[in-house]
């Protein structure tokens, strides 16, 4: 899952994005309202964790100008503002949550969780994916092959996922990078390749097709 984090504060911007990488997040972060705007045309995020205090523009304006282009993107507005009246204005522009400064950072992944299911509902999929021998349960971030609980690391689960939301369709290896990586994050050279052979591994090695040249997709159940 990718997530876009509008925060200008350096010491806090920094330590959320390590923290939603370490739970298996991609993020990236950037620090004004312009930037905001120019990610959304040339990336695609699952959700936004938006800051209210931007330096060129406030976070209610901002809100606004997302809202006005008609994006359906999930925002969760993450403030230090405690006032009732702050939350229900950005919740009536369009806001799908509001957490207050300080917090906990596993709330902040159950949030985004659950505001990515709201804005997906209703798609029963979404609960649980199937593929064949293999099953995915993205909410508990939990996975199975013929039946038998399936080990995997944030990233190789993130793969997965993908694949599983794509699977009559062919994944390129920049479409898996983008998923797996924020702006910054060294990527390896064989990154990708690596994760596929470990999924390979780990479940069987035709689950995972490569065509030449294009890109991955999973092997058709007939």
């Amino acid at each position: 899952m990718r997530l876009l984090l509008v925060e200008d504060d350096c010491l806090l911007g920094p330590a959320i994005r390590t923290g939603m990488q370490q739970s298996g997040f991609a993020v990236d972060w950037i620090k004004t309202g312009n930037e905001t705007l120019t990610a959304f045309r040339t990336s695609s995020y699952d959700c936004v964790l938006l800051d209210l205090g931007l330096p060129d523009m406030s976070g209610e304006e901002l809100l606004k100008q997302i809202r006005f282009g008609r994006d359906g993107r999930p925002v969760i507005v993450i403030t230090a503002r405690v006032q009732v009246s702050d939350r229900i204005d950005v919740l009536n522009q369009g806001a799908d949550d509001y957490l207050v400064k300080p917090f906990d950072l596993s709330e902040l992944e159950a949030r985004v969780h659950a505001v990515v299911r709201r804005c997906d509902a209703p798609h029963p999929e979404q609960i649980e994916l199937k593929h064949g021998a293999l099953t995915l349960c993205p909410t508990s971030h939990s996975a199975s092959w013929q039946a038998e609980p399936l080990t995997l690391t944030n990233k190789e689960f993130e793969l997965l996922e993908t694949l599983l939301r794509k699977k009559n369709q062919i994944v390129s290896r920049s479409q898996l990078e983008d998923t797996l990586y924020g702006w910054g994050e060294e990527i390896g050279s064989n990154a990708v390749e690596v994760f596929i052979h470990h999924l390979r591994r780990k479940t069987d090695p035709d689950l995972i097709q490569t065509v030449r040249g294009v890109g991955y997709m999973l092997r058709p159940v007939h």
